[in-house]
């Protein structure tokens, strides 16, 4: 008891930190549409994408215990469904949906964090769903069964973009089941861009789990050593990793049993193989402890690119603040070198060379003012809004990037720097920017390394009650 108030305890710290230090700052420099701590307040999710072919819904409704997904060789779902737990219902032990919504009640509820997937628009909206269940199974985290992965199909033929809705799921998401089949091994084009691209982008390595599903559908043992040679070297292609991921083995019992085949030929080699379904199921059902950790990293990774982003800001400024007084300084000497030739002009000129020397002054003064006025107002305007243009065309020039890290942060805040100046035209408080970065550099170095001091004590409580 002691050690599950604690969590609840250090979760409602780390949100309250992400809403109180960082959402404001993301909020208002456009670095994210919604509130950030609405991606982490709600309970641990496991996004489950695949090959349409690849048994994902099989897979799920074995884990739930009953039939909740449909199933079948052809695509039989093309919607995002969010699974979760409900136990209204009686319990008389027969597990089934409870309570269904649509797309627009999930992304309007501020109970759920996907009010970011309103940006994909009314097609999605209408692929989206929620469905509450009351297996046992789902009671520390939900399940998101995403639409199959395809060879030829694109964004127009889906109308939205399925690329960017899985980096957002991912994004949120605790751990990441990608599922494969003997006859698609790797080779579909949006599994290899989803691995490649954009889960590369948007979620970290730990938190992938890589599944070899429906080995039963092998002829022979031959033929899924051959299959599985097939996926390590996609996915060593496709990674770009020497070393190959734990990839799990599986198969359905109940589909093997429908199917006959563990009366005859194609399941004589299966005795001698382990099916890791159940192993898989143990490593879902360890969501919930992967989830303060990755809060901590949420908090350290939003930290570290949001103090990019300001620094890229703060570095723009002070450039044009720097060019601004080298321009207003050789401004100045010029007019006053302007108005002082300006008086030596009329002294010289015989029409004028009555005039008293408190006006030829005055005539001079006159001269350089209205020289620095059009300097000022012109030619310093124009060299800012040059280096403006130029500072667009080279951002990488704003800040350094000489580790992986903070390639990795630049590379992930360097689109919405360039949108800001854009937005802005370079126009900002250099005072507030620099304020709000000293915030945001205190919950890096402060209110992180709190956050990992605490994630150790309670590791420690974890190995007391062990013991």
């Amino acid at each position: 008891m002691y050690r599950e108030n604690y969590v609840h305890s250090l979760r409602e710290e780390i949100v309250a930190m992400v809403a109180d230090h960082l959402t404001p700052v993301a909020l208002r420099y456009g670095y994210s549409d919604v509130p950030l701590e609405s991606n982490i307040k709600w309970q641990p999710q496991v996004l489950v994408l695949g090959n349409y072919s690849s048994g994902k819904s099989t897979l799920i409704n074995e884990f739930l215990g009953a039939k909740i997904q449909g199933t079948g060789q052809a695509p039989t779902d093309d919607s995002f469904t969010v699974i979760t737990y409900d136990d209204s219902a009686a319990d008389d032990g027969h597990v089934r949906i409870i309570e269904a919504r649509d797309g627009k009640f999930l992304l309007n509820d501020p109970e759920y964090p996907f009010a970011m997937l309103k940006k994909h628009g009314q097609r999605f909206a209408s692929h989206f769903r929620l469905k509450k269940v009351n297996s046992p199974f789902l009671k520390n985290f939900a399940i998101i069964d995403t639409p199959g992965m395809l060879d030829s199909i694109t964004e127009r033929s889906r109308g939205y973009n399925y690329q960017e809705v899985i980096g957002d799921l991912a994004q949120i998401a605790d751990l990441v089941l990608v599922l494969f089949d003997p006859h698609k091994a790797g080779t579909i084009r949006e599994a290899y861009t989803s691995i490649r691209e954009t889960l590369a982008a948007r979620t970290f390595e730990d938190r992938l789990i890589f599944v070899l599903n429906r080995i039963d559908e092998c002829a022979s043992l031959n033929d899924l050593l051959r299959v599985y040679g097939t996926l390590c070297w996609n996915l060593s292609q496709i990674t770009g990793r020497k070393d190959i991921p734990m990839i799990h083995l599986t198969y359905s019992p109940t589909a093997l049993s429908d199917s006959g085949k563990n009366e005859g030929f194609g399941a004589d080699f299966l005795p001698y193989l382990e099916n890791q379904q159940e192993e898989l199921k143990k490593v879902l059902l360890q969501a919930p402890r992967y989830r303060l950790d990755n809060l901590a990293t949420f908090v350290e990774t939003h930290g570290e690119r949001l103090s990019h982003f300001l620094q890229a800001l703060i570095s723009y400024r002070r450039a044009v603040r720097k060019l601004r007084i080298k321009s207003g300084l050789t401004g100045a000497v010029l007019s006053i070198l302007g108005g002082i030739g300006a008086t030596g002009a009329l002294a010289l000129t015989p029409v004028f060379a009555g005039l008293d020397q408190r006006t030829l002054l005055g005539v001079g003064g006159v001269t350089a003012l209205a020289f620095m006025f059009l300097w000022v107002t012109l030619l310093v305007r124009y060299f800012t809004s040059s280096y403006h243009r130029d500072a667009l065309q080279s951002l990488d020039k704003l800040t350094p990037v000489d580790t992986q890290t903070r390639r990795d942060s630049w590379h992930a805040v360097r689109k919405l720097v360039e949108n800001y100046l854009t937005q802005t035209s370079g126009k900002f408080s250099l005072k507030e920017v620099k304020q709000e970065y000293s915030a945001v550099q205190r919950v890096c170095d402060q209110g992180a390394a709190e956050i990992r001091e605490a994630l150790n004590e309670l590791s420690a409580l974890e190995n007391q009650e062990a013991d």
